[in-house]
């Protein structure tokens, strides 16, 4: 008798912690990327716990998780991911995660996504949607919409309520970069990074990117010797007087470039697919693009 109710009190505690485990699960939200980390703890606020897998100053075309972090997307309420392609090491971990059932949003498949235009990617679809903040303004509406949906017991207007706060700031984030931009004059409007990752930026605010260094939408390709010289007569050709560098990347391959030209070229550092710690320059998705712009207008000689 003492063992049956004894047994029975174990059944009860099992079913409470498995109740408090999906309780949990349904009020947790993990994020692939740190720039889509940080907009998504700007709207969800303190309504829901948020993971962000990739780590400060990571490469998202080649960072993974642990099979701890892998395991929690899997019991996550909602998956917000970039998607076409951008995280190669952890789709098949979101694509686990959605066939277990849960909810998952590919940022950059739900704002009309441009194609590469060039080289080895063109035709594909860009994945470097944040650069431009328009379609990150799409963005904070359509997080807001899936965490409502999707995560237990937070509150709407409060989820709303952060949305409509920092949708304004990324309104004013855009205001700002147009003006800024608008100094640089038109002829002098032309990009040269590292790997193709500006292109939104280049239709949102009037740039022609005149090519990269590494000519592919992803930082895991690598260029040839003709491909270097290819880019060496157009940036010639161009007068383009800045190359721009990824900031977490070696920018050995820029500066050859540079060396090739035959022109005195400036080699700058842009914070183009993650955040840097506190402190490191671009620690928010406002900062980064702050500072990006700042550079390009500095680099491309914007008039006062």
């Amino acid at each position: 008798m003492r063992r049956r109710a004894l047994a029975a009190l174990v059944g009860v505690l099992l079913l409470a912690l498995a109740g408090c485990g999906e309780a949990e699960q349904e009020r947790s939200v993990v994020v692939t990327t740190n720039i889509l980390g940080d907009v998504t703890r700007q709207i969800v606020g303190d309504q829901a716990e948020v993971t962000v897998l990739m780590a400060p100053n990571a490469d998202p075309h080649s960072f993974g998780v642990s099979a701890q972090q892998a395991a929690r997307l899997e019991r996550a309420g909602l998956v917000v991911h970039n998607g076409l392609g951008l995280e190669e090491g952890v789709q098949r971990h979101v694509d686990a995660a959605r066939a277990a059932g849960v909810a998952t949003f590919a940022a950059a498949e739900a704002v009309d996504p441009i194609a590469f235009a060039t080289d080895g990617s063109a035709g594909h679809p860009d994945p470097h949607f944040w650069t431009d903040p328009q379609r990150v303004r799409r963005v904070v509406d359509l997080v807001a919409d899936e965490v409502v949906a999707h995560v237990e017991g937070v509150d709407e207007a409060a989820v709303r309520a952060n949305a409509a706060r920092y949708g304004a700031a990324v309104d004013e984030l855009d205001a700002a970069l147009t003006a800024q931009f608008a100094r640089i004059p038109a002829e002098r409007r032309k990009l040269v990074t590292n790997h193709h990752v500006f292109g939104y930026l280049a239709e949102r605010y009037g740039f022609e990117v005149v090519g990269a260094v590494i000519p592919s939408g992803t930082t895991l390709a690598s260029p040839s010797a003709s491909d270097l010289e290819s880019l060496a007569t157009a940036v010639r050709t161009a007068g383009v007087p800045a190359v721009f560098a990824d900031s977490s990347q070696p920018d050995r391959l820029a500066r050859v470039l540079a060396d090739r030209a035959g022109v005195q070229v400036a080699v700058i550092p842009l914070f183009s697919e993650s955040l840097t710690d506190e402190g490191g320059g671009a620690a928010t998705y406002l900062e980064m693009m702050r500072a990006n712009a700042d550079a390009i207008a500095r680099g491309l000689g914007a008039t006062p």
